[in-house]
């Protein structure tokens, strides 16, 4: 059975989620923040979300999985922000997360200049 195709509206804003198996780490180390970087700054010139969430992420979890192992745990969900109130909620998610995933004792620990430093091992 082939998997549904996945939707992309181009102008409308997605909410990308890819999880690492167990919820591992995506980034090791500097160097592997940096690999994605790099390869997400690649993506500017697409303008098709599939084709550039496609490149990003398989061409990282090759490379990580060279130095590291097996990465994602299944291919990455987008749900289209379409409503306001879902975009406010999400991103009250995203600056609360490190917090509610204990990567930080407290949301005063946040340092919201390098959130690099909650990705690293």
């Amino acid at each position: 059975m082939s998997r549904k195709s996945r939707i992309d509206a181009p102008g409308v804003m997605h909410h990308i989620i890819a999880r690492g198996i167990e919820r591992c780490k995506i980034f090791r180390d500097d160097a592997d923040c940096n690999n994605f970087l790099d390869r997400l700054s690649l993506g500017r010139i697409i303008n098709d979300t599939v084709t550039v969430m496609r490149r990003l992420l398989t061409g990282y979890a090759v490379s990580h999985s060279r130095h590291h192992g097996h990465l994602f745990q299944n291919r990455y969900k987008s749900i289209l922000c379409q409503e306001d109130a879902y975009l406010l909620e999400l991103v009250r998610y995203i600056h609360l997360n490190p917090v509610c995933a204990e990567l930080v004792s407290d949301i005063k620990a946040l340092d919201w200049i390098s959130m690099r430093s909650l990705v690293t091992v």
